[in-house]
């Protein structure tokens, strides 16, 4: 194995994965409670179905349940279709750095193989601090957006090193795992450009279904390309030598706690821009608006500002993507929730022509704060002369201004609906409160999101 394959397999050994701090272990159960919630509230959407539909197509190999549902079927195709479910209403936790992405992508896969092996949650909890750990650091060291890579190269990366230490991997088996992820799934970034196609939101499901796989591969003595990084044709060579510090345990935090949950189902560079619409809307008769400004960091404006599909969004992915929609939506409405991306909504004039009123700017002081905060600011232009103006430098539920655990619980239940009742719910949500104490994931857990049965999902 090259030398940066090495650093990875010896990181995922580290003993403090098997020990994690109150601080850590607390981090890691808010964001394994917003990923379910995230994905609940996503069950009866159609791509879910879709999703399923694959899913019930491997229901003879019975290794992991879909969540929301008694439907059980290989880890790789659970992996899948709980992934398309946490990405779709696109309020799953998000990463700031040189990159972007959400690293709860991941969680799907490792929940997956800690379902079918009946780990610990203890052992779970560490498999997901480690991924977390390799995916943000990953994205610190560099940026391959930039060179048309996509986010999933991140995600499979954490996902194939979690799942392997669930699995109890050895080190040539890691290393072959490590690279049988990476090589056969370099994604593309076009996935993120134009008019947004559904596997915006299934992209990162498909990396850690190929995690699993890898590491399924690596287990039964496959083996993969012995320099995936530093040889000919590695990683290096296509996106460009780059350093790689992975984080400094037990020195430094792990990097789960770094990460934002998100409040609201828009792309997380809208979060700030719908807070301050918000903020705004009460102090203004939406008549009497002339023109509003949307001031925001190039990356915002970039994903969200800078293609003429943002101005007629034709999908739900697009519009989610879109500061001019949710703006609009949110000054209309008093919220933005699921239903705001629904087609009639798509198509409403009242909204296009809201729009129309709408620009979109790169402001450079903001860019300099990015990512340490991902503000915007809105201007707006009254018919009568008058103007009003509202900033926002961290969306609630940002790492420096983040979800309360009640908050994080509300959003739970509120999300829970489409899948059980109350009681069904708070069931449900006190197993996870203890997902660290659990000594068999799957029945301690998981089997607590078996709520519909398997014929109709």
């Amino acid at each position: 194995m090259d030398a940066t394959t090495e650093r990875l397999v010896e990181f995922a050994f580290r003993p403090e994965f098997s020990a994690l701090s109150a601080d850590t272990t607390h981090a890691c159960k808010q964001h394994v409670i917003d990923t379910i919630a995230s994905a609940l509230g996503a069950y009866d959407e159609p791509l879910s179905r879709m999703a399923r539909t694959i899913a019930r197509r491997y229901a003879g190999t019975p290794e992991a349940g879909v969540w929301g549902s008694s439907l059980r079927t290989s880890a790789e195709a659970a992996a899948f279709a709980n992934g398309v479910m946490l990405r779709y209403l696109d309020l799953s936790d998000t990463y700031l750095s040189k990159s972007r992405g959400h690293p709860s992508d991941m969680t799907s896969g490792i929940l997956a193989v800690a379902d079918h092996l009946g780990a610990d949650g203890r052992s779970a909890c560490g498999a997901i601090t480690l991924a977390y750990d390799v995916y943000c650091s990953f994205m610190d060291a560099i940026d391959i957006n930039s060179k048309g890579w996509d986010q999933p190269v991140y995600s499979v990366l954490g996902c194939v090193l979690g799942v392997g230490r669930l699995m109890k991997l050895t080190r040539e088996q890691m290393a072959n795992a490590v690279a049988l992820a990476l090589a056969p799934n370099m994604a593309l970034t076009q996935t993120r450009r134009g008019d947004l196609s559904s596997w915006k939101g299934c992209a990162g499901a498909n990396a850690s279904r190929n995690a699993v796989f890898a590491a399924m591969l690596a287990r039964e003595g496959f083996t993969g390309p012995t320099a995936v990084f530093e040889g000919e044709g590695g990683l290096w060579d296509v996106v460009g030598r780059f350093e790689w510090p992975l984080p400094a345990i037990p020195a430094a935090p792990h990097m789960i706690g770094q990460t934002h949950i998100k409040r609201l189902p828009v792309c997380y560079h809208g979060q700030s821009a719908v807070e301050a619409a918000l903020e705004l809307r009460a102090r203004v008769t939406l008549p009497d608006i002339d023109a509003i400004n949307v001031a925001a960091y190039r990356t915002a404006v970039h994903m969200m500002g800078n293609d003429p599909s943002r101005w007629a969004p034709a999908t739900r992915e697009t519009a989610d993507h879109s500061l001019p929609y949710v703006v609009a939506v949110a000054l209309l409405d008093g919220k933005v929730t699921a239903q705001s991306f629904a087609s009639e909504r798509l198509t409403d004039p009242a909204v296009a022509a809201l729009m129309k009123k709408i620009t979109v700017t790169e402001d450079a002081e903001l860019s300099a704060q990015y990512p340490q905060s991902s503000a915007s600011r809105l201007h707006m232009r009254l018919i009568s002369g008058a103007s009003l103006t509202h900033e926002v430098r961290h969306p609630k539920g940002h790492a420096m201004n983040p979800l309360t655990d009640a908050e994080i619980e509300a959003k739970f239940r509120d999300l829970f609906a489409p899948c059980g009742n109350a009681a069904q719910c708070e069931t449900a949500l006190e197993a996870l409160r203890n997902f660290d104490r659990a000594k068999d994931v799957r029945r301690d857990v998981l089997e607590r999101l078996a709520l519909r049965p398997a014929s109709d999902a």
